[in-house]
């Protein structure tokens, strides 16, 4: 059976040539700037919208069909050419755009494409202002103009410029330089590259760039894992580098292998750029449901608070915002720093990393045992709403002792660990994330766990 075409607070994602067509990416171009046109602009005569998008093969032809529905509804648009998803946070605040549209599917394969929706603020749509646009697009609500008001097409090469001017204003880029740090960068022939070799030649770090190309054809599985990072783990130890880094191709994700080319992972992305943080500042940091308690740890050696909230970028950002938090994130290595821009940023990730390494005189593998870490168990698997309400219930019942959260799917907080089962904004599936204090017990939990999936499914 064919995907179907997923709209969310995430923004539109498909299959090309399966759901996922020229056709309807235009028209969301147009429900999205039709809906900028119901907001208060201030007395601005035009709308204006930044666009950027991944290395994906498919990428010029979505971007084209987007900024063309853009522009007939009279929107003006700012190509900013292949770039991160975080860039186009940081420019479209820089250029005082309405909105922000990225054409990415994050993580996922070659054949799937999207177009992510960033508001003027730069943080994604929050649900209901999702539905809304949502609404438009399947009620074909667009407002057209006639010729002279179609909106005009712009090109702007300043975003690394920009991006990095940031990113080198939260850090001592000085004291990083000094320790010549030699670095292992694995972009994946995603748009992480090009800024991300700049990024690290400004911290005076001896650069081994692998898969940087922004081809679009991903030399291995785009998502960030352990098995999928096999050869970054080999260079990293060939080289005697220090550190390797490898983001996901629209490098809002950053994964980190240590000196002995083992995989830390994702989870540790946050707990070490936000130790750095909060051992120097304290304040509130922001994660969500399914992120490791690792940054609840950090944060009470730190003396400071964490706010839990929905899985979903916008979710932790918005709860950024509110609380004046000063880092944030969530554990697939997605990491916000208000400074820079409310978007999850590989680059602000690297840059507090190696200011951590260089501030503690500590390789990146001493400074995760310092941390510590716990067990995490990570599934997915098809479910229908019904069905995942079902699951949920019965876990609730299996583990009567736990303490509930029900902002997101359902979390279970237990003595030794937790479950989190919630459904995807991005994959038609139900995803399962245990941590627990060993392998065993996550081992426990996911098993129960997995035994309802399995009552429930049959009927």
């Amino acid at each position: 059976m064919a995907e179907k075409l997923i709209i969310s607070v995430s923004g539109l994602r498909g299959i090309i040539g399966e759901n996922l067509t020229a056709e309807i990416a235009a028209q969301y171009g147009c429900a999205f700037g039709s809906f900028l046109g119901t907001q208060d602009r201030s007395g601005k005569d035009r709308l204006k919208v930044s666009i950027g998008r991944d290395s994906r093969p498919s990428g010029p032809m979505i971007q084209a069909a987007v900024t063309a529905g853009l522009c007939s509804v009279g929107v003006d648009v700012i190509d900013l050419g292949v770039v991160t998803t975080p860039c186009v946070g940081v420019m479209l605040r820089e250029l005082g755009a309405d909105g922000g549209i990225v054409i990415t599917a994050s993580h996922n394969p070659i054949p799937y494409n999207g177009v992510k929706l960033l508001l003027s603020n730069g943080i994604a749509p929050p649900p209901e202002v999702a539905a809304q646009i949502k609404q438009r697009f399947q009620d074909r609500q667009f407002s057209q103009v006639g010729s002279a008001e179609c909106g005009t097409i712009a090109a702007n090469d300043q975003t690394d410029r920009v991006h990095i001017e940031r990113v080198l204003a939260i850090v001592d880029a000085q004291a990083i330089a000094a320790k010549h740090f030699k670095v292992v960068l694995d972009s994946v022939n995603g748009a992480g590259g090009r800024i991300g070799v700049k990024l690290l030649q400004a911290l005076g770090c001896d650069i081994v760039p692998i898969n940087t190309e922004p081809t679009g054809l991903f030399a291995h599985e785009p998502e960030p894992t352990a098995q999928n990072l096999a050869g970054l783990l080999d260079i990293v130890r060939d080289n005697a580098a220090a550190i390797g880094f490898a983001q996901d191709p629209d490098a809002d994700r950053l994964a980190i292998v240590d000196e002995a080319g083992l995989y830390i992972g994702e989870e540790y992305t946050l707990a070490l750029a936000a130790k750095y943080v909060l051992d120097r500042q304290g304040g509130t940091t922001a994660a969500n449901l399914s992120t490791s308690r690792m940054i609840d740890d950090v944060a009470q050696a730190a003396g400071a608070k964490v706010i839990r909230t929905p899985v979903g970028e916008a979710n932790v950002a918005h709860a950024m915002v509110d609380n004046d938090c000063v880092v944030g994130g969530e554990g697939n290595g997605g990491i916000i720093d208000l400074r820079v821009g409310p978007v999850r940023d590989s680059l602000v990730a690297m840059a507090l990393v190696l200011q951590l390494m260089a501030a503690e005189d500590q390789s990146i593998g001493e400074l995760a045992q310092r941390i510590g870490g716990y067990a995490m168990l990570k599934d997915k698997f098809s479910a229908t709403a019904e069905q995942a309400d079902e699951i949920n219930a019965r876990a609730q019942a299996h583990f009567k002792d736990a303490q509930v959260n029900s902002d997101d799917g359902c979390r279970l907080d237990l003595d030794d660990g937790w479950i989190h089962l919630r459904v995807s904004n991005t994959e038609p599936v139900m995803r399962m994330i245990i941590e627990a204090q060993s392998q065993a017990s996550a081992q426990h939990y996911a098993e129960a766990v997995l035994k309802m999936r399995d009552e429930v499914l049959a009927g």
